[in-house]
């Protein structure tokens, strides 16, 4: 059933909304536009009443009136006024090559970092799954665990990799995000420390918050001092001494969203002083395998056995298989799966089916994968620097997006607009905590180059309406932590 927003907890999300720079409700509507378009309010949710939510304000109802029909012409809330509208994302029609077609989701999406499937290869493992599929129907079909064949796959790559691994070290998970929920459900919760990179991977940042857990964040240097390495593992050691943490979430490989592989040295620097602290390493390798430039490190699981590591098929194959896992010490893994049964009691078998054949044939579509994500990047990047000199952007080593600084801190005023052009985005300060990173926004290089240059353009012409009208930038600033959903 789609929720609705309360009047206080809209409240909390709106933040200082009203700066007087313009009109009230012209500002109103601006900043619950950008909450929509940021995810922070959730599509089909009802919005507080007219009167509610203008006495909660303390504004008159003519502002929320006019703010909400300003919302309903733009096509970010439905139902007619009087109603209790529920937020919605504008469809526009937008043409491709090719006679009489047309994309019926109006708006090139940057906001999302995946890839459609590997067609074929994907297509075959379920079909295969169905053949395998009978042998399983006389049992109950719960499975907390993980089936024993997907569970032997990934402990079989995790060894090729060399790091011994056997199927009771594996917890097949809904994806990533449910293998971090788990996790932090089973070692953080109320009141303790995560520690995590800064900038880092939104979902993980909600997840953290929602746990209760708090925040400890360790900034990523500039990507101009590159005797750094990428990582302040100094500053990650200070916070471990000091803070001592539950534990860490950390994307060494690839990192979302800069790109950026962390060393062997710093891993096992790394490894060793958590050890030392007593916090568990968490590492998310979800997009270890888009190495695009060919760098050898070590998975980080192969400087200690006290390292947890999260992967999935998301990235590499298909992020609608919906399949992740958990590989731990065996203690863990029984401790993850007790939290795992107060979640649910297994996933989708099919699915775990079809995973198993994908992972035992994990190389036939990575090579083509590769390939057109370096093309791909490589076109971003040459577009970027064509149309938008101004914007210094990082060169990724691998994964899935470019973290680019801005030449003013107008991220947030660039997400509200860029619709207009056509071009859904996340804004900056969605990958830190506090409203961080108004100067910087990731691009994903997950479209092809002929779309990519279609939503640079777009970009170009959304930043020039920014540098146009500087009262927008000021006026439009990031939204405080995220409230919950009522």
């Amino acid at each position: 059933m789609p929720g609705s927003l309360n009047p206080t907890a809209m409240v909390r999300l709106l933040g200082p909304w009203n700066t007087g720079a313009a009109p009230a409700y012209r500002e109103l509507a601006d900043v619950v536009r950008l909450l929509v378009m940021d995810g922070r309010i959730p599509l089909d949710v009802a919005l507080p009443s007219e009167r509610a939510l203008a006495v909660t304000l303390g504004v008159s109802r003519t502002t929320v009136t006019a703010a909400y029909a300003s919302l309903r012409e733009q096509g970010f809330l439905g139902g007619g006024q009087g109603s209790r509208g529920r937020t919605g994302i504008p469809r526009r029609t937008v043409p491709v090559s090719g006679p009489g077609l047309a994309v019926p989701e109006g708006i090139l999406d940057l906001a999302y970092a995946s890839l459609p499937a590997t067609g074929e290869v994907v297509h075959r493992a379920f079909a295969d799954a169905l053949i395998d599929l009978p042998a399983l129907l006389p049992g109950f079909g719960y499975d907390a665990v993980g089936l024993p064949s997907l569970r032997e796959a990934i402990a079989d790559r995790y060894t090729a990799a060399g790091i011994p691994t056997t199927a009771a070290q594996i917890l097949v998970t809904s994806g990533a995000q449910h293998a971090l929920n788990i996790i932090l459900k089973t070692l953080a919760g109320r009141q303790q420390k995560v520690l995590v990179e800064h900038p880092s991977y939104p979902n993980a940042l909600d997840a953290i918050r929602a746990s209760g857990s708090r925040t400890v964040p360790v900034p990523m240097p500039p990507a101009a001092e590159p005797t750094s390495g990428g990582w302040d593992i100094d500053g990650m050691v200070a916070a471990m001494r000091h803070q001592r943490p539950a534990m860490a979430y950390l994307v060494p490989d690839f990192h979302n969203p800069t790109g950026r592989i962390m060393s062997n040295l710093q891993r096992r620097r790394l490894v060793r002083e958590a050890a030392g602290t007593g916090t568990v390493l968490v590492v998310d390798e979800t997009l270890r395998e888009l190495n695009l430039d060919g760098v050898s490190t070590s998975p980080l699981a192969a400087f200690s056995p006290a390292v947890v590591t999260i992967g999935s098929l998301s990235k590499s194959h298909w992020a609608g298989l919906r399949t992740g896992w958990i590989r731990a010490e065996e203690d863990l893994i029984n401790r993850f799966v007790q939290t795992r049964t107060t979640m649910d009691l297994g996933g989708p078998v099919v699915e775990q089916l079809a995973a198993a054949r994908l992972l035992r044939a994990f190389a036939e579509p990575l090579d083509a994968r590769l390939a057109e994500l370096r093309r791909n990047r490589e076109a971003l990047l040459g577009l970027l620097a064509e149309h938008l000199p101004g914007w210094h952007v990082e060169r990724p080593r691998g994964g899935l997006t470019a973290w680019c600084r801005l030449p003013t801190p107008s991220s947030t005023a660039l997400t509200v607009v860029a619709p207009d052009f056509g071009v859904r985005l996340a804004a900056g300060p969605r990958f830190g905590v506090g409203g961080a990173f108004e100067h910087f926004m990731r691009v994903p290089y997950t479209l092809a180059p002929a779309q990519l240059e279609t939503a640079v353009l777009a970009l170009r012409d959304a930043q020039a309406r920014i540098d146009a009208s500087p009262q927008l930038r000021r006026t439009l600033k990031a939204p405080k932590e995220p409230a919950a959903v009522a």
